[in-house]
């Protein structure tokens, strides 16, 4: 849905909402549903939501809290000599104020805008589908207060929360009810167990754990809401425009949530790429990804890879279960977030979540959207893994594929090429699979740099693998390994990083597979390899094998050469000394790497390279095809001499 419509918040409207706000965080009333109450029984965090369960003492009376007493309780207990409320106390009883009024404010104009404040009027006139109607807007026009409140309240605090917030997470027990039931209820709903949590002595330990309790608890507030928004209805004049606060960036754009997914930043394990065994083009692949996506330009919102042709926003990483594709991914993103710390780059780690195909209809493009939507933001590096690709990119022709799957992929394509696509240079997309002949064929021509993931392949490789293991034995009884090392080899020496891809390819004679070969004879009768006309010759004859072989291959093929021509290393000097080129301006940083492209250059042969590059990138085509058919065949096989064996068996 497009939003087609900016409204404005003013900010003197606000103003007199701010009364009601406070009002509400000085006193509340609410009464627990008997569901809440009985919540201790199966969870795992039992003493506090035990605790939350008896807030009411037990007894049915309906509870008056009030959060601004708990805050001043709360300064009492962490800061007993101070005079002054605590800086943090302060901002999230604010934040907490603003996000209320705002959600007033929001509440207010889904009345006027969708016809609740007329049927509220003549409410007790309503025959039964009136009053049906009027009951659905309530709850529409509640859950969109609470999360317009909740929304406004982490924009304002997430800035000042710590980066990680996994401990607070783990001491969090989820919220019991959330109630849609009418604006007052769900208000009064939910700071009651804000306030409740605030008030248990394991949830606050310090003053900033205010604040980060607070994001926590209205970051699973939108969660929560988000889960229950399918059942709303009468949401049309909720998701047809945008409203923005005057003075100021913040905007509330139907239940667009930008902070979705931010959070997930920080909680990755750290594996450094020497913890990796084999896997040399994986690893070498992974760290011209993290020096590329470094040189983005923060004032320019552009990256001079691109210009240079050397910048990959979607690529693959293949290989056969086992082979290491998840500590790749850590380690990718360890890589970034340690020069990002260093040269102090705000860094997001945004897996796809493994829930994203959803059941109801649409609903997988709605989470999809919510996905791709952060990627669109210029003011971070953000690298998105997709582990275990081929179950949410499935090939959408085969049988049984759900409509969520097609969805997702409708989505993906949109956002990577197309109108919606917006690439400043700053993000990109990493596709994981063990399978990739079962990848749809649009989303395979969308990737622009391709990698095995092929685990140990060397003698070394496999003593490497087993030292890992053996090392931590050795470290705590020195002398319990009783075997004979190397002589000629000191472990771990392969392990490191190639110095270009020229280190790393066997030279590329000719095609592998057969098909392929023939095609790449046939034009070789033709024309020399280093003609321009032996490759138009070429692409035409694999056309002719290959039908779905189109123009995007043969764009992605130049890409894949470019890449070769800028497969050169960022010196040492200017990470350790980041003025000297990560801070530059975005003229001077294109021109230092033209400089250093140029140099590379020197020692590489333009139509050799080039031929090296379409012969992998064919063989690669033919393979993927392949592999499907022969898989195919392979289980066919499998099932014959199974029912085989079997007869005989069952003969005897």
């Amino acid at each position: 849905m497009e939003h087609n419509s900016t409204f404005p918040i003013k900010q003197n409207e606000l103003d007199s909402l701010r009364d009601e706000a406070s009002g509400y965080l000085k006193s509340i009333q609410w009464e627990q549903g008997q569901r809440a109450k009985n919540k201790d029984k199966d969870t795992k965090n039992e003493s506090i939501l035990l605790y939350l369960s008896r807030a009411n003492n037990g007894s049915g009376s309906v509870e008056v809290t009030s959060v601004s007493k708990t805050i001043l309780a709360l300064k009492k207990r962490l800061l007993p000599d101070s005079i002054a409320i605590p800086i943090q106390l302060n901002q999230t009883l604010f934040a907490v104020q603003e996000g209320l009024a705002l959600g007033i404010w929001i509440k207010d104009s889904y009345y006027d805008s969708s016809g609740l404040s007329s049927l509220h009027e003549r409410r007790s006139a309503l025959d039964t589908n009136g009053k049906r109607e009027y009951e659905s807007k309530m709850q529409t026009a509640t859950a969109f207060m609470l999360f317009a409140s909740a929304y406004t309240i982490l924009h304002n605090l997430k800035p000042h929360a710590s980066d990680d917030l996994s401990v607070m997470k783990q001491k969090f027990a989820g919220i019991p009810e959330v109630s849609f039931m009418s604006p007052l209820k769900g208000t009064a709903c939910s700071l009651f167990y804000f306030d409740k949590y605030l008030g248990h002595p394991d949830i606050i330990k310090s003053d900033k754990d205010v604040v980060d309790f607070t994001v926590v608890y209205f970051e699973a507030l939108i969660d929560e809401i988000q889960l229950r928004k399918s059942s709303l209805e009468y949401v049309e004049t909720i998701e047809d425009r945008t409203y923005k606060l005057e003075n100021s960036e913040f905007a509330i754009s139907g239940w667009s949530n930008v902070f979705s997914g931010t959070a997930k930043s920080i909680e990755f394990n750290k594996i450094q790429f020497e913890q990796i065994v084999g896997n040399r083009d994986a690893k070498h692949f992974a760290r011209r990804l993290t020096e590329r996506m470094l040189s983005y330009d923060f004032e320019a919102k552009k990256n001079p890879f691109q210009e240079l042709g050397g910048f990959m926003p979607v690529f693959m990483g293949y290989g056969i279960p086992g082979t290491g594709k998840s500590m790749l991914i850590a380690a990718i993103a360890t890589r970034l977030k340690e020069h990002c710390d260093n040269l102090d780059i705000p860094f997001l780690f945004h897996p796809m979540p493994d829930t994203l195909i959803s059941t109801f209809q649409g609903g997988s493009a709605e989470k999809m959207v919510e996905w791709m939507k952060p990627m669109q933001d210029p003011s971070k590096l953000i690298f998105a893994p997709i582990d275990d690709a081929e179950n949410n990119l499935q090939e959408r022709t085969a049988q049984g594929v759900s409509a969520g799957v097609k969805e997702v992929i409708g989505v993906f394509l949109r956002y990577t090429e197309g109108a919606y696509a917006v690439n400043y240079g700053n993000s990109s997309i990493g596709l994981f699979t063990n399978l990739p002949e079962m990848l749809d064929k649009a989303v395979i021509s969308r990737v622009q740099g391709r990698f095995k993931i092929d685990g140990a392949r060397t003698d070394h490789d496999f003593l490497d693998q087993d030292h890992i293991w053996w090392r931590k034995l050795q470290d705590t009884m020195p002398d319990f390994v009783n075997m004979k090392s190397p002589s000629d080899y000191t472990f771990l020496q392969d392990q490191g990083l190639a110095k270009n891809m020229g280190d790393i390819l066997n030279s590329v004679e000719k095609p592998s597979e057969t098909r392929v070969l023939e095609a790449y004879d046939k034009a070789e009768k033709l024309h020399k390899t280093n003609e321009h006309q032996f490759f138009s010759s070429l692409y035409l004859e694999i056309q002719k094998l290959f039908p779905f072989f189109s123009s995007r291959d043969v764009r992605n093929i130049q890409s894949a050469i470019s890449l070769r021509l800028t497969d050169f290393n960022l010196e040492q000097d200017w990470f350790d000394k980041p003025e000297v080129y990560f801070k530059q301006n975005y003229e001077t940083k294109f021109n230092m790497l033209q400089e250093l492209m140029k140099a590379n250059m020197k020692g590489l042969d333009f139509s050799e390279i080039r031929r090296q590059e379409v012969v992998r990138y064919l063989d690669n085509v033919a393979t993927i095809a392949d592999t499907d058919f022969k898989r195919k065949v392979d289980s066919r096989v499998n099932q014959m001499n199974i029912d085989l064996k079997a007869r005989e068996t069952f003969g005897k």
